[in-house]
C-alpha cells in the first residue's frame, strides 16, 4: 500500500525508462521504509532507484521530467533530481570492489539487480521492487529479516565491514533509529573488527553518531557501540565511565547513570530530538573517572568533575569535527550542570539567581531539562525534594525575569556613556569599566542612571582615572 501511494511518481519515471528498453527498480532504504510504513516520515521521503541505464542515459531520461537535477554523485553512477517536491536518486547497477585501506570503492557498473543488491550493507536494505510491474526482488531474505527486526549482511559481515568499516557504525545507527537488533555473526564481526573504524574520517563518524544519538532508541545503539568495542575508537569517554566498583570506592555506575539521564532528558524534549541536549546528558559526567578520589571518611568524591568534563567534552567534539556552535553549547551545559546543587533549599541570593540565568544564556531551558534529568536517585523523598527545590529556583527566575528582563541583563551604562563620562577612548579600560558595572548589576539589580554614574566614578577614582 505504501508503494501504491508513491506509485504515480515512480511509475511515471519507470515508463520513461521502459520506453527506451531500460529497467528501473525502487531499491534499498525506500523499500525498507515503505514496508515499515515510514516512507515520507522522519526524513525518509526520498526515493532511491537503481537501473541498467548508464548515468548519461539517466540524465537524458530525467531531462524534461524532473524539475531540477544534479550530477554531484555521477562518479559513483548516481544522478539526483527533484519532482513534485520529492527528491530522487537514480544509480546505475554497480558491482564495486574495495582496496580495503579506505572506504572508497573502485566503481564498477554491473548488469544485474541481484549483483547490485549483493553489495548493499544489510539485507533489509537489499530489497528492490521493479517498476512499473511491481515485482518484488529479495535474494537475501531481507523481508524475513525485516519482520524479525534483525540486521544481517548480504555477504559475510567480515567481508562487508572490511570493504566499508562505516557499516559497523551504520549498524548501531539502525539499531537506534529502527529498534532492530544485530545478528550474532554481525555482532561478532563488529567486535573483532572494531579497530577498522579508524579508517573512517571524523566527519563520517560524526554524521553517523549524530543520527544514532537523535534516533528513537539511542541507548540501544550506544550500548552496542560499547559492547563491541567500537566506542573505544569513536567516543572513548563513554566506556571509560564504566568505573569498577569495589569495597573501598563505592559509587553509582556512572555509565549506567549517564544513559538514564539521557533517556530522562529525551522525555523532556518538546520539539523533537535535541542533539545538544542528548549529547550533554550523555557526557555530563565524563569528568568523573579523572577526578575520582577516596576521602578520609570513606566517601568517594569527584571534585570539579564538571570543569574537567567540559574540557574533555570540548576536546572530543572537536576531534569529531562538530560545528563550533554544538561544541560550545554542549560543553557549556556540561560545565553548568552542577551549579544548581549549590541552591540547597533556596539560600541563593537574587544575585546568584541572576548569574545562573546569565551564565546559561540561551541554554537556560536546556539546562533546566538537563538538571532535572540528572536526578536518578531511587530515594523518592530525596528525588521529590530535589524537584521541589528546582521548582523553587525556576519560580524565582520567573519572578526576577518579570521584574528585571533577566534575559538581557546589561550594565546600566553602555560603552559610549562610559567613554563620555570618563573621557576615555575605546580600549581595555572601557571593557574593565563595563565588566565592573555588570558585576554591580548582578549583585544589586537595576540601578538608576544617577546611581550607575556614581558607581562608575567611584570605580574610576579607585583606578586613579579621575
Amino acid at each position: 500500500m505504501e508503494l501504491l501511494r508513491v506509485a504515480p511518481l515512480a511509475d511515471e519515471l519507470a515508463e520513461r525508462f521502459a520506453a527506451e528498453g531500460y529497467r528501473l527498480f525502487l531499491v534499498g532504504g525506500s523499500v525498507r521504509d515503505a514496508l515499515l510504513g515510514r516512507l515520507g516520515k522522519a526524513g525518509s521521503g526520498d526515493l532511491d532507484f537503481t537501473t541498467d541505464a548508464t548515468p548519461d542515459a539517466v540524465q537524458r531520461l530525467l531531462s524534461g521530467w524532473a524539475e531540477r537535477q544534479w550530477d554531484t554523485g555521477i562518479a559513483f553512477g548516481t544522478i539526483g533530481a527533484i519532482r513534485q517536491g520529492v527528491q530522487i536518486e537514480v544509480t546505475t547497477f554497480r558491482a564495486d570492489s574495495y582496496d580495503r585501506r579506505t572506504r572508497n570503492p573502485e566503481v564498477v557498473f554491473g548488469d544485474t539487480v541481484e549483483g547490485d543488491l549483493l553489495r548493499r550493507d544489510f539485507t533489509v536494505n537489499a530489497m528492490a521492487v521493479e517498476l512499473p510491474s511491481r515485482v518484488f526482488v529479495d535474494p537475501h531474505d531481507g523481508l524475513a529479516a525485516l519482520a524479525s527486526r534483525i540486521l544481517d549482511t548480504p555477504a559475510a559481515p567480515e567481508d562487508s565491514f572490511a570493504d566499508d568499516p562505516l557499516r559497523m557504525l551504520r549498524a548501531a545507527r539502525f539499531v537506534s533509529q529502527l529498534g532492530f537488533e544485530v545478528a550474532p555473526r554481525v555482532r561478532a564481526a563488529m567486535t573483532a573488527m572494531a579497530e577498522q573504524i579508524t579508517r573512517i574520517t571524523a566527519e563520517r563518524v560524526q554524521a553517523e553518531l549524530s543520527k544514532l544519538i537523535t534516533g528513537a532508541h539511542p541507548r540501544a545503539g550506544l550500548e552496542l557501540l560499547v559492547s563491541t568495542g567500537l566506542a573505544e575508537h569513536v567516543l572513548p569517554e563513554v566506556p571509560a565511565m564504566q568505573l569498577a566498583t569495589d569495597e573501598h570506592m563505592q559509587h553509582k555506575d556512572v555509565y549506567e547513570h549517564s544513559l538514564v539521564v539521557m533517556e530522562q532528558a529525551i522525555e523532556r524534549e518538546v520539539d523533537g530530538p535535541d542533539l545538544v541536549l542528548r549529547l550533554a546528558a550523555l557526557l555530563h559526567d565524563v569528568g568523573k573517572p579523572a577526578t575520582r578520589k577516596l576521602e578520609p571518611d570513606g566517601r568517594v568524591s569527584f571534585h570539579h568533575h564538571e570543569v574537567v568534563g567540559a574540557k574533555m567534552t570540548r576536546a572530543r567534539l572537536r576531534a569529531l569535527r562538530y560545528p563550533k556552535s554544538v561544541i560550545d553549547e554542549v560543553s557549556r551545559l556540561v560545565y553548568l550542570h552542577l551549579r544548581f546543587h549549590g541552591y540547597g533549599t533556596g539560600e541563593w541570593t537574587d544575585s546568584a539567581v541572576r548569574r545562573y540565568v546569565t551564565d546559561a544564556g540561551p541554554l537556560l531551558e536546556r539546562l533546566h531539562r538537563l538538571v532535572r534529568s540528572d536526578c536518578t536517585t531511587r530515594n523518592r523523598r530525596r528525588a521529590t525534594a530535589l524537584q521541589r527545590s528546582y521548582d523553587s529556583l525556576e519560580q524565582r527566575i520567573a519572578t526576577l525575569r518579570e521584574q528585571e528582563q533577566l534575559d538581557a541583563i546589561r550594565p546600566d551604562l553602555d560603552g559610549n556613556e562610559i567613554m563620555r563620562l570618563l573621557d576615555l577612548k575605546p580600549g581595555p579600560l572601557v571593557g574593565k569599566a563595563y565588566q565592573h558595572l555588570l558585576a554591580v548589576r548582578m549583585e544589586q539589580g537595576p540601578l538608576t542612571h544617577e546611581q550607575a554614574e556614581a558607581e562608575l566614578r567611584r570605580w574610576a577614582a579607585e583606578q586613579n582615572l579621575s
